[in-house]
């Protein structure tokens, strides 16, 4: 399958075939096209619905891990005993087996979270659940800002989703010198995060001497999903929001946003991002 603006191939999953009619230069052209997939996806613990969220249809066993962990639903991976992707009529149920303790500490935090790719804490029931504790990061590493770069034009011969239908995001974690060792996409930011973070703790990938590139603007959850993770050092393409710098700052993770090319705009720990203070020119 080819996509009629790459050129190049594609993976078929996640995407579905449309017909199209196009103004371009003057002219009508009819061509086929792919439009990202989009479908409810049901997380059930247990035999329990807790979330149904509406996401790409790829990684699900990831997404369910990484969403589950993110959460602090699971505190380990220890706690999962089994997932099962059970495609349905109207959407998938994504089956969790888990601990007696991760059932406990979802009833204990019952939320509705129907469709999760806009503003992440939709249908959060209390204040304390926005902003709630998270693990500091002690040590991390440095990066500098070439290899944030060289992880940018990496990523982007890597999301065949969003090259064939423009409307998937990604997230990847990354080496200290740039190279890219896992990505996510979905149509959702927050997806594509709990997906990449499901992901390396099922590769047991030490996450905290690698950082996270995401292909969005960075809100306060992204940054709690990134804290959740134990990686010290998150990277948006676009701006973060007034409360994501400050819980970043408050639990040390370094966090730079407007990363484009090989310019980069640092909100806190710049250090880690190997800037120091600008010398500043005589008078």
């Amino acid at each position: 399958m080819k996509s009629p603006e790459a050129g190049g191939p594609i993976d078929a999953a996640g995407a579905r075939r449309a017909t199209v009619t196009r103004w371009r230069g003057g002219r009508i052209d009819v061509a086929d096209d792919w439009l990202v997939d989009e479908v409810p996806v049901a997380l059930v613990f247990n035999g329990i619905s807790h979330a149904v969220m509406l996401a790409s249809p790829l990684d699900l066993d990831d997404f369910a891990l990484g969403f589950a962990l993110t959460e602090g639903l699971l505190s380990s991976r220890a706690e999962l005993y089994g997932i099962d992707v059970v495609p349905l009529t109207n959407g998938i149920e994504v089956r969790l087996e888990v601990a007696a303790a991760c059932e406990f500490r979802m009833k204990e935090r019952r939320r509705n979270l129907s469709g999760r790719t806009g503003c992440g804490l939709c249908g959060t029931e209390s204040l304390d659940q926005v902003v709630r504790p998270m693990p500091a990061i002690e040590r991390a590493i440095v990066v500098e800002p070439s290899a944030v770069s060289r992880a940018l034009k990496a990523m982007a011969g890597r999301q065949p989703l969003q090259r064939a239908s423009g409307a998937a995001h990604a997230a990847a974690w990354c080496e200290v010198d740039g190279q890219v060792g896992l990505l996510r996409e979905d149509v959702g930011r927050h997806n594509a995060l709990d997906k990449l973070v499901g992901a390396l703790v099922a590769a047991a990938v030490p996450a905290s001497t690698g950082f996270i590139t995401v292909t969005s603007r960075a809100s306060v959850e992204m940054v709690q999903k990134t804290l959740m993770a134990g990686v010290g050092l998150l990277v948006a393409v676009s701006a973060p929001t007034a409360l994501a710098v400050r819980v970043a700052r408050d639990h040390g993770l370094a966090l730079a946003g407007f990363a484009r090319g090989d310019d980069l705009v640092c909100y806190t720990v710049p250090e880690r991002f190997g800037l120091g203070r600008p010398v500043m020119e005589p008078a």
